[in-house]
């Protein structure tokens, strides 16, 4: 009996390494499978965040856009107004039929020497 329990022995020792050699390869292999797929996800996924960020940007411009659309509507109505057009004619020297037009010349001057002399009398 005693020679069968030395045999059994050095049995047991050669069985135990191969399965820390088969864990050692699983893992291995675990590695190297979850290595593979974040190196193929991770195309997809960036290309995904920097979409997802392209767009957000996209909204707000496409928001900003907007709104100076509706400021530039407004300006159209109020500006193709009868009163509208008639301040613009006025601004650019434009009179109506039967006015006369007035040139006067040297305001800024004229407004100088109109504080001047309100200072002295201060």
């Amino acid at each position: 009996m005693a020679g069968r329990a030395t045999a059994k022995a050095p049995v047991r020792r050669k069985a135990a390494r191969p399965n820390v050699r088969r864990r050692r390869l699983r893992l291995l292999w675990a590695v190297v499978i979850l290595g593979v797929a974040v190196y193929l996800y991770y195309r997809p996924l960036a290309s995904y965040l920097e979409t997802k960020n392209d767009l957000a940007t996209e909204r707000a411009e496409v928001e900003t856009l907007r709104i100076a659309r509706a400021e530039l509507e407004l300006r159209l109505v109020n500006s193709t107004s009868i009163e509208a057009t008639e301040r613009e004619a006025r601004r650019i020297g434009y009179v109506k039929p039967g006015e006369q037009l007035f040139v006067v010349k040297g305001i800024p001057a004229w407004r100088q020497a109109r504080s001047t002399a309100r200072d002295r009398r201060s």
